[in-house]
């Protein structure tokens, strides 16, 4: 996601009535919309992987269609699912529940509930590039040259010229762009593949090294604004 790019929602519904409404609100939260009045067409356009919200009308035919494929999905990123029903409890698979009728205000509410979830969730799966080299150490303290090329909320992707087999516990220090100072990350190979690319999990962070990691991410989140106050 680019700093001009918004969040995409999807609307699931033949009552053009909730339509409106919440087409009215996701504009105030600058998340562009997609209407779809069948199961199968949404399921399709899900398959696109490019959905962050998901708003349900669960009165409709098929809608538990649609909720199965979010959920078998294999995707690790899914869309906050809001649910629209006349019946009263929780819906499975949902994140939020909106009762029948639906206001601006209401929907309003839901949606902002809702926001904020989709940028915690895009903050914690969102990957920035680096192309950094470090001298990082394994467990038996052999330097090993690799270089981090991107890093997220949970780990970093990796270069390297040695093969890495999974589980290797690698520790290095690490300068972000602008940072004040190095952070000390000891990280975990999770996976690997040709050309000596790979994927490590965080193991062990410095408390003070965490809050600058997470502030300095929080200052990389480039979603399009909302334009009414959050």
């Amino acid at each position: 996601m680019t700093a001009d790019m918004a969040f995409e929602g999807l609307i699931v519904s033949h009552d053009a009535g909730l339509y409106s409404v919440f087409d009215r609100v996701l504009r105030q939260l600058s998340i562009s919309t997609n209407v779809c009045l069948s199961a199968s067409k949404a399921c399709h356009q899900l398959n696109q992987g490019s959905t962050d919200l998901l708003v349900i009308d669960c009165d409709g035919e098929d809608w538990s269609e649609v909720l199965d494929k979010v959920w078998r999905s294999k995707a690790s990123k899914k869309p906050t699912v809001v649910a629209i029903t006349r019946k009263d409890g929780r819906v499975p698979g949902a994140h939020l529940v909106l009762k029948k009728p639906v206001t601006v205000e209401s929907g309003a509410q839901s949606l902002k509930a809702a926001y904020h979830r989709m940028v915690h969730d895009y903050r914690q799966h969102a990957r920035y590039a680096l192309m950094m080299p470090v001298v990082a150490i394994d467990a038996t303290e052999q330097p090993l040259p690799i270089t981090i090329t991107d890093i997220g909320d949970r780990g970093v992707g990796i270069s390297s010229k040695t093969s890495l087999p999974v589980g290797t516990v690698l520790r290095f220090r690490l300068k972000l762009p602008e940072a004040p100072r190095e952070i000390v990350l000891e990280a975990r190979v999770l996976w690997t593949r040709e050309y000596g690319r790979g994927g490590c999990e965080f193991l062990r962070i410095p408390p003070t090294d965490t809050m600058m990691l997470h502030d300095w991410l929080k200052s990389r989140v480039r979603v399009k604004k909302p334009l009414i106050e959050m």
